[in-house]
C-alpha cells in the first residue's frame, strides 16, 4: 500500500544518505584565517614584489633610473617602507627587473606610502619615464612565513634565486607545516633569505628567496641537503601540493641592500 511504499522510500533515502556521507569530507570549523596561522602577527610586515619586463634596449637606462630614485625613498623615514632588494633576472625571464619592498605596519603603512608618493614630484616623474621603458609589469602583496628568516641586508657578491610555487588551493597550511621543519635543513650556508606567501595578486603563490656565492655554490648546497635525514620526506610530501613552479636566478643591482 501507499504507507509501505513510503516507508521503503524513507529507508532507501536514509541508506543513500548514510552511504554518501562516507565520501563527504568533514570540514573542521576554523576560528582564524590561514594567513594568521602562518605569519608573524606581532610584526605586521607586508611585502610587495614587483616584476617589470623591460624593453631590452632600455635595461641599462631603467637600472640607472631606479638607482637614482629608489634608494632615496628607502632612506627617507617619511615613508614607512624599506627596499629589501632589487635585481635583474639572469636566468629565467630575460630583461626583467624584480623589486621587493617591506611595509612595517601592514596595509595602513602601504596606504600611507602610496598617498605620500602621489605628492612626490620626483617619483611622479620617475614613473612617467619608467613607463616608456616597460613592456609589462605586475605585482603581488605578500606576507612572510613565521618560520623563515626576515630578510636583512647582506654583503656580496651573491647570486639570488627566487623559487616561486603555485600551490593547489587549500594546501597552504599543509605546505607551511612541512616547511616549518624543512627550513632547518637549509640554514647551513646562510642561504635562506626569506619566505613569503601571496595575499593579493596571484593567490596560493609561495616565494622562497635564496642567496649563494655563485651557481656552483648553489649546486653544492642543494646536493648536500639530500644527505640530511628527513629532507627527502619533505620533498615527497610537498611536491604533490604544487601546480606549477618557476626558478629565477637574479643579480642584485647597485641600489639593492641585498648584495
Amino acid at each position: 500500500d501507499f504507507s509501505s511504499k513510503c516507508n521503503v522510500s524513507v529507508v532507501r533515502c536514509c541508506k543513500d544518505s548514510w552511504f554518501k556521507s562516507l565520501f563527504v569530507r568533514k570540514v573542521d570549523p576554523r576560528k582564524d584565517a590561514h594567513s594568521n596561522l602562518l605569519t608573524k602577527n606581532e610584526e605586521s610586515n607586508l611585502y610587495k614584489v614587483q616584476f617589470h619586463n623591460v624593453k631590452p634596449e632600455c635595461l641599462d637606462a631603467y637600472n640607472k633610473l631606479c638607482e637614482d630614485v629608489l634608494p632615496s625613498i628607502h632612506a627617507d623615514k617619511y615613508y614607512p617602507c624599506e627596499l629589501v632588494g632589487t635585481w635583474n633576472t639572469w636566468y629565467g625571464e630575460q630583461d626583467q627587473a624584480v623589486h621587493l619592498w617591506r611595509y612595517r605596519g601592514g596595509y595602513p603603512a602601504l596606504t600611507e606610502v602610496m598617498n605620500k608618493l602621489r605628492q612626490n614630484k620626483e617619483f611622479t616623474a620617475y614613473r612617467k619615464e619608467r613607463g616608456k621603458m616597460l613592456l609589462s609589469r605586475r605585482n603581488q602583496l605578500l606576507l612572510e612565513f613565521s618560520f623563515w628568516n626576515e630578510p636583512v641586508p647582506r654583503k656580496g657578491p651573491n647570486v639570488y634565486e627566487l623559487r616561486s610555487y603555485q600551490l593547489r588551493p587549500g594546501t597552504m597550511i599543509e605546505w607551511g607545516n612541512y616547511w616549518a621543519r624543512a627550513i632547518g635543513y637549509r640554514q647551513q650556508n646562510r642561504e635562506a633569505v626569506g619566505g613569503f606567501f601571496s595575499q593579493i595578486g596571484s593567490l596560493y603563490m609561495v616565494h622562497h628567496l635564496w642567496a649563494y656565492k655563485d651557481l656552483q655554490s648553489r649546486e653544492d648546497t642543494r646536493n648536500a641537503v639530500w644527505q640530511q635525514e628527513g629532507w627527502h620526506e619533505v620533498v615527497y610530501y610537498t611536491v604533490p601540493l604544487i601546480q606549477h613552479m618557476e626558478s629565477r636566478i637574479m643579480i642584485p643591482t647597485k641600489a639593492s641592500p641585498l648584495q
